[in-house]
């Protein structure tokens, strides 16, 4: 069976990149009407935040062909998205694969499926995010799609869209929407940050 590919949308900008290092996904989400985010999905890398442009794949469950076509035309910068349709049973990267696309400049990884040798990607910094872990292997049939739109743990990604984890989870959302939403973004850190000084100076938080 085949893999469809479509041409891959344009990156997110580097200053759009630039202004998301370091944002929580908790505060993107809270500037998004905390309604979009991908649920159920786990870092199991060595920590770091992932920040990139969406490269989507949609593969059958158990099966990775559509993966490894997309790496073949990964970007430096670009965040793999897998649409494994939350499928545990088989993993659909390991070791080698984050090894490939670590040497391709790849962002990371967000895996809405399993993966294994959770070892070397625990002592990894590449970003990979997924949703659970097995020894089983995948397969390599297909079919398969890339830079279509995909749905990760209830979350619809667009190709080109900016993807951000950290610890808590993975958000995805538009370059567009990301723009707009900087003033939000950096009012509520200030906000956050000028509580958490007022608690180091004994301040007590006020009942709502």
């Amino acid at each position: 069976m085949t893999v469809t590919e479509l041409p891959s949308a344009v990156p997110v900008s580097d200053e759009l990149l630039k202004q998301y290092a370091n944002v929580a996904t908790s505060i993107v989400s809270d500037n998004l009407d905390r309604l979009p985010g991908a649920v159920g999905l786990l870092p199991f890398h060595a920590g770091g935040q992932l920040v990139g442009t969406a490269l989507t794949v949609r593969t059958r469950r158990g099966d990775n062909l559509a993966i490894h076509a997309a790496l073949r035309i990964a970007r430096p910068g670009d965040v793999i998205v897998v649409d494994g349709g939350g499928d545990t049973s088989q993993a659909l990267i390991g070791e080698i694969i984050l090894a490939h696309a670590e040497s391709l400049g790849v962002a990371g990884f967000v895996i809405d499926g399993a993966i294994r040798d959770v070892a070397a990607i625990r002592a990894s910094k590449l970003p990979c995010f997924a949703r659970g872990v097995t020894h089983r292997g995948p397969y390599k049939n297909g079919p398969g799609a890339i830079n279509v739109d995909v749905a990760i743990g209830g979350l619809v990604v667009h190709p080109g869209d900016l993807v951000v984890g950290d610890e808590d989870g993975v958000v995805a959302l538009s370059p567009k929407v990301a723009a707009d939403i900087l003033p939000g973004i950096r009012a509520q850190e200030e906000k956050e940050r000028l509580k958490l000084e007022g608690f180091r100076t004994g301040a007590r938080l006020r009942a709502v």
